[in-house]
């Protein structure tokens, strides 16, 4: 499986996703703030390997740290500045505090002892991020049935988590036990994400995959040519109320109104237990020109307003299941995920 993001001699290499599928060009971030600029610029996306990404970059910034600095004020500057790169991914920040929680246990020791600490640590969240990905495939594969056709929404996949994925995760376990499944891949406007990166994904792994565009899935749920759905996340509050990219939201609203099955798929690290429900998960509104532009081109007036958040929010309700790696929660969610927490 295609490593997305790994620690190379006091450096962090990375596959550069904004140049897939047409090439397949790594980035070497030197610095925590080359770090923070590749998660902010989208070349690292998706909210598990945004975490294990900012695990690396706090690595980095201490690794930089002279004797004579102020380790402490430099390291909070190194937080605030990967904290501060994309608002509604919670294992952004689930990461982050893993690193404080380090780094308080360490900063006692001698520096270099301090930054092997936190490279370890760093190290250890993101093979920790593969093997959860591998038991949420485990639990999510018995909820797929042979011969399926399985729609997915932007990309949750190796690409999005250090490795394997969550929504493909689970598609992958399922395949891997022989199971005869077909993907539907949404596009995924405006980045694209659907068509560049999960149908990328899946080709290389040769599962069937469908490359249809957005505005496709209801005609194709009325008839019959889909038979669930699984997505991935980047904030869930406890209530079962999930973030994800934008676009998931309608999907969701099909699948319920044609009688499909609706998973979502994550690491229990994307649980935000501290929020009652969605109403509270930060949208993040990015750049116009992302979808004023395709491939460099603009596309519409070159003046027009634009509204462009990157995430929405489906309620708990339209969701079937949420498979984590300690199993697969139902409805009523504020119970079985809190029955998997701690």
């Amino acid at each position: 499986m295609l490593p997305t993001i790994t620690w190379d001699n006091d450096r962090v290499i990375l596959i550069d996703q904004r140049l897939l599928p047409t090439e397949e060009i790594y980035l070497e971030c030197l610095d925590y703030i080359q770090v923070a600029e590749a998660i902010e610029e989208m070349a690292i996306r998706g909210a598990p390997a945004i975490g294990v990404a900012a695990a690396y970059g706090v690595a980095l910034g201490v690794n930089k740290v002279k004797e004579s600095d102020d380790l402490e004020e430099e390291f909070e500057r190194i937080l605030v500045r990967l904290g501060d790169t994309r608002p509604t991914a919670r294992n952004l920040f689930w990461a982050l505090e893993r690193m404080k929680q380090t780094f308080d246990n360490h900063k006692h020791l001698a520096l270099p002892e301090l930054k092997h600490g936190l490279i370890q640590e760093a190290i250890a969240i993101d093979k920790q991020d593969v093997e959860t990905n591998k038991k949420i495939g485990y639990w999510g594969r018995g909820l797929i049935q042979n011969g399926q056709n399985i729609l997915t929404h932007c990309n949750a996949g190796a690409l999005a988590t250090a490795g394997y994925g969550t929504a493909l995760g689970v598609i992958r376990a399922a395949y891997e036990q022989g199971k005869k499944i077909r993907v539907f891949a949404d596009e995924t406007r405006p980045i694209l994400q659907g068509a560049r990166l999960t149908c990328w994904e899946l080709d290389r792994d040769g599962i069937p995959v469908v490359l249809i565009t957005d505005n496709m899935a209801g005609y194709l749920m009325k008839i019959g040519r889909i038979d669930a759905v699984i997505i991935g996340a980047d904030r869930i509050a406890r209530n079962g109320d999930t973030a994800n990219k934008i676009g998931t939201y309608s999907v969701a609203v099909l699948a319920k109104e044609h009688s499909l099955p609706f998973y979502v798929a994550a690491p229990l690290n994307t649980i935000d237990f501290s929020l009652a429900n969605g109403d509270a998960i930060p949208i993040e509104e990015r750049n116009p020109e992302e979808v004023k532009k395709l491939a460099g081109q603009c596309i519409t007036v070159p003046d027009i307003e634009v509204h462009n958040p990157a995430f929405d929010v489906t309620p708990a309700e339209y969701i079937t299941a949420i498979i984590t790696e300690k199993g697969v929660a139902k409805p009523p969610f504020t119970q079985s995920l809190a029955s998997f927490k701690g």
